[in-house]
């Protein structure tokens, strides 16, 4: 983003802050972005942000598992709370810095390759060590990780930020892909999906594949043919619940855009029994759906792609009441399942989600194979020197780089606290933020915490869509993260 362009969209945001009554500093102050102060007086202070200064003097090798929004931030923080830090970093990936939430915009034609993918050595924290390799095994009794390289490392203490893996071979007919990653290798993605109308946001190549296929499913309607788009919601937690909602959202805008709106018929298949975790915005979300005409389809979690036929099945799941159990004195209750057959011109998948086999499966992995921490402190629940952070932590509702934003700054003071033979005490309280695009130039700002209630940081109604937060999310967010989260400031 030029100067030029950031100036533009702060005094956008400035002119909307001022029909709220609040200023932009009393805003971001609001939000808890007060240190990134280049944003406080335009893009001329990118550099103006304090530096923490180095208030610890403890000691301890610091590993730490994916370099990641995660793992580069609590590094970053870390360099700075720290007067002689031994920080190093595992990642294989040399494009693991990526802006992910930027993916539906890409997917949407808003933003291209360049606006989201970095080089991760553009980021590294000044005197941060990062090896490029992947981390295979864990012995959290010697304190000891092997490497695929072969090389062992010790440690004396542990960060987990690896992110997760998505899952697509758990579907039939994706077997081929296995495992993917959201910045990783895309081609078996793309071989599988070709030029079917399966897309997928959650891999940034395969976004840019999203918005090729999207406008070929907008021709098709603008040319007269009857379409079908079905979007999917998985029976796992997932990165960002909101993103499958947003592409429908940005489908349904382009499609009017085009003026083919008529021909298509835009559906959301979901696991889940709601639209949303918090009733308020789920509430909100079933509203704006009935005016769009945008059908959704709880209890429906999509098993099958035949690619060549475009038809998508889906395990139809519902309870009924069983037999009466004297005993307990109460019925039974019996689950029912069902093949549900969909025909598809375009079909949005998010595949199911985990951390990656070698970590959750490992000794500091769990049964449901995310890492196991107290989700107030998020040190480890058995292993006192390891903590973890973002996707792959074991805690409820935290999988956006919101989330991250409050939890790195909780695992920091935790860990410079255990590093000092004190106990942790900062708490992460649950906070998560999902800009919920719902139109070209419209987002609701969907704050909430662990209350399922919302939390907004602004005086303004959450449930509303307003074009002040489509400023926020598409012209400050991505400068936020890139000079406030990945230096340790914001």
């Amino acid at each position: 983003m030029s100067k030029n362009e950031l100036d533009e969209a702060l005094d956008l945001v400035d002119a909307e802050l001022k029909k709220a009554g609040i200023s932009r500093r009393e805003a971001f102050k609001l939000a808890g972005l007060g240190t990134a102060a280049y944003l406080m007086g335009g893009s001329q202070n990118a550099e103006a942000a304090t530096e923490a200064k180095a208030s610890s003097n403890a000691k301890g090798k610091i590993l730490i598992i994916g370099g990641g929004l995660a793992g580069i931030s609590t590094a970053a923080r870390l360099a700075n709370a720290l007067s002689n830090p031994d920080i190093t970093i595992v990642e294989p990936n040399p494009k693991s810095v990526s802006y992910q939430p930027g993916s539906t915009l890409v997917a949407s034609g808003i933003y291209t390759k360049a606006d989201v993918d970095y080089d991760t050595k553009d980021f590294l924290p000044s005197g941060v060590t990062l090896l490029k390799d992947r981390a295979i095994d864990f012995n959290p009794e010697s304190n000891k990780v092997a490497l695929e390289s072969g090389e062992t490392l010790t440690y004396d203490f542990l960060i987990i930020a690896a992110g997760i893996a998505l899952d697509f071979g758990a579907i039939k007919g994706l077997e081929e892909i296995g495992d993917a990653y959201t910045v990783g290798d895309a081609s078996k993605i793309l071989k599988v999906f070709g030029d079917s109308g399966i897309t997928s946001v959650y891999n940034i190549d395969s976004s840019i594949a999203m918005w090729e296929q999207t406008q070929k499913f907008i021709k098709k309607a603008k040319d007269g043919q009857k379409v079908k788009g079905i979007f999917t919601d998985p029976n796992t937690a997932i990165k960002c619940g909101g993103a499958p909602k947003k592409v429908m959202y940005l489908t349904n805008a382009r499609l009017n855009e085009a003026n083919a709106r008529a021909n298509a018929e835009l559906s959301f298949y979901t696991d889940s029994g709601k639209l949303f975790g918090v009733k308020e915005y789920a509430d909100a979300i079933e509203k704006q759906f009935i005016a769009r005409d945008m059908k959704w389809n709880f209890n429906h979690n999509l098993t099958s792609v035949n690619i060549a036929k475009k038809i998508a099945t889906f395990d139809k799941h519902w309870q009924e009441k069983g037999a009466y159990d004297k005993d307990l004195e109460e019925y039974e209750t019996i689950t029912k399942h069902e093949n549900i057959e969909v025909p598809f011109d375009l079909l949005h998948i998010t595949p199911p989600q985990k951390a990656p086999d070698e970590i959750g499966k490992s000794a500091i992995g769990s049964a449901k194979g995310w890492v196991p921490v107290d989700k107030e402190t998020l040190q480890h629940v058995k292993y006192k020197n390891i903590f973890s952070l973002g996707d792959i932590a074991a805690v409820p509702m935290g999988k956006t780089g919101g989330t991250v934003r409050k939890q790195y700054k909780v695992l920091v003071d935790n860990l410079v606290a255990v590093m000092e033979g004190k106990e942790p005490t900062a708490k992460f309280e649950g906070y998560t933020v999902c800009p919920l695009i719902t139109d070209i130039g419209k987002v609701m700002l969907a704050e909430f915490n662990w209350t399922a209630k919302p939390t907004p940081s602004f005086p303004l109604d959450p449930t509303q869509e307003r074009y002040i937060w489509w400023l926020l999310k598409v012209y400050l967010l991505k400068p936020m993260t890139q000079y406030g989260m990945l230096s340790g400031k914001a």
